[in-house]
């Protein structure tokens, strides 16, 4: 049986026939808190960057990262990977200053 075989709870989930692989969503999560963390630390239209909100997002996308990593292909882990860093360097940068 494949690991994208129909779970019993399936349509309880929400999940309509198949239930989708874990390292694509989990790749979607780590980017969109990637993204939403460069939100955070915007300091346009005059509102000050919300620094504790960027490093929550930072964490929980490097964690997700960390349990996943293995699992992806080496070209989306350099992607991830590059994303993180400058994302993380982005959030020292606008602190420090």
């Amino acid at each position: 049986m494949s690991s994208q075989a129909a779970h019993p709870g399936a349509e309880a989930t929400g999940f309509q026939g198949q239930i989708p692989p874990l390292e694509p969503l989990l790749t979607e999560v780590i980017a969109t808190l990637a993204l939403a963390a460069h939100a955070y630390l915007s300091d346009t239209d005059g509102r000050q960057p919300d620094f504790p909100s960027a490093e929550a997002a930072i964490d929980v996308a490097s964690s997700a990262f960390e349990r996943v990593k293995e699992r992806l292909r080496p070209d989306e882990r350099l992607a991830i990977t590059q994303m993180l860093t400058e994302t993380r360097m982005t959030f020292v940068r606008k602190r420090g200053t």
